[in-house]
């Protein structure tokens, strides 16, 4: 069995350790004996859906996705709608969260539009939402994770939340939820360590990409000691820092 993750604009869009989620997915893949091949997808570069099971989009600087906005544009863009519409695993960290969504709006200069897969809005906004997330979900358990972001972005119908905020800003800190789900896709603001600090997530993405090619999949358990202690140690830090 084999595994096949494309890390879009991983040159452009790699902010705040975002490459250390691509390694958490191939560690996990490998250490079930899971032939694994992941490779960035670049601007000017097409995306073929047919050659990826899981796709991974971080975060980047404005200037970066100015770039990033015009290259989605057009049949790349359109290939990944589809991919997601046809049930393909995605998760996508901040900017590449918010050019999931219609467009995003930054505070000078014109919208940048988005790839329309995810019914989401983003605009700029004038605080900075900063530290330890705790997000609870219904069926991916409690999920941690580090927001840095100054952009909020809002829902539409047909996209659920990710989760509720237990301790955090997340998606706009206004309406409590964090991130957005469709589908086989995930957008949030959790950044850096994400899938190494929760395992059950980057399993269920292993899962789905492994289910859409080769059929049923059951993962064998892993040694997740370290993964459960990091992960139990950023709530008690997180709720300690609230009081």
């Amino acid at each position: 069995m084999d595994l096949r993750i494309g890390w879009l604009y991983g040159q452009e869009m790699n902010i705040y350790g975002d490459r250390g989620n691509v390694m958490a997915l191939v560690r996990r893949a490998e250490w079930r004996g899971i032939d694994v091949q992941a490779a960035t997808v670049g601007l000017g570069e097409p995306l073929d859906p047919d050659a990826w099971d899981l796709l991974f989009w971080g975060g980047g600087q404005d200037r970066e996705q100015i770039a990033v906005s015009h290259d989605m544009q057009g049949d790349k863009g359109a290939a990944l709608k589809q991919a997601i519409e046809d049930g393909m695993p995605v998760l996508a960290v901040c900017g590449g969260y918010q050019l999931l969504g219609r467009y995003y709006r930054p505070f000078d200069g014109d919208d940048l539009p988005g790839v329309g897969a995810l019914d989401v809005v983003s605009e700029a906004g004038h605080e900075r939402f900063i530290g330890n997330v705790v997000v609870d979900t219904d069926d991916l358990g409690t999920l941690v994770g580090f927001e840095n972001h100054s952009g909020k972005t809002f829902l539409g119908e047909g996209v659920r939340p990710l989760g509720s905020v237990r301790v955090g800003w997340g998606n706009n800190g206004q309406d409590g939820f964090e991130g957005a789900r469709y589908r086989n896709t995930i957008g949030c603001y959790l950044h850096g360590a994400l899938l190494p600090k929760n395992p059950t997530l980057a399993d269920w993405l292993i899962e789905r990409a492994l289910e859409r090619r080769h059929g049923p999949a059951s993962l064998a358990a892993l040694d997740d000691t370290f993964e459960r202690q990091a992960h139990d140690g950023v709530i008690e830090r997180a709720i300690a820092l609230r009081r």
